[in-house]
């Protein structure tokens, strides 16, 4: 199916995005903390087309696919996004979950996100060859930040608790699944 045709069906968030009993369209998501040995995490750095002079912070990660479970659409998202191929079974966790409600696309959206953690080497760098044309058109870049960097720049950062939950995971992770619940990221 065509992107036009795609668009016209099921609006521009995609047919992954379904009209939940309260009407908003939601979806399930699988999210990835890739950390450096330094304490670092890389996030990306994007806009809504229906809101381009508003930016933020947010992991790698998106839709979990039909047949894939968390982990598995979670190392999927690593490959296509940031060209690190890491198995399903070679991420920590989850290590977090939340519900994030938020406005793209001149719609109201909920997603249920499950994080995984994925270390990777200081110098480490992304390969961004594996995005795709609607992140090219969204994805303004990605960047390496500490938690007192994150805490310090001026952007929106998702999930707002990130900072704390890398300053907790960069010396290892205890097992236990930080959840955050329901969270506004249009009320941050």
């Amino acid at each position: 199916m065509n992107a036009k045709v795609k668009a016209a069906k099921y609006g521009a968030l995609g047919p992954d995005w379904v009209a939940a009993p309260d009407g908003i369209r939601s979806r399930r998501a699988a999210r990835v903390l890739i950390l450096d040995d330094d304490g670092r995490v890389l996030l990306v750095r994007g806009h809504d087309a229906d809101q381009p002079m508003r930016s933020w912070w947010f992991t790698v990660g998106g839709g979990i696919d039909a047949g894939e479970s968390d982990a598995e659409a979670a190392a999927r998202e690593l490959r296509e996004e940031t060209g690190l191929n890491i198995s399903a079974e070679a991420l920590e966790g989850p290590v977090m979950t939340r519900v994030g409600l938020f406005h793209f696309y001149a719609e109201t959206c909920r997603q249920d996100e499950t994080f995984f953690l994925a270390r990777v080497p200081s110098g480490w760098q992304p390969d961004l060859s594996g995005w795709s044309e609607q992140e090219r058109g969204l994805l303004d870049e990605l960047a390496w930040w500490t938690p007192a960097g994150l805490r310090a720049q001026p952007l929106e950062v998702f999930p707002a608790a990130l900072p704390d939950v890398v300053e907790r995971l960069k010396t290892g992770w205890d097992g236990t699944v930080t959840q955050l619940g329901e969270e506004d990221d249009d009320a941050i």
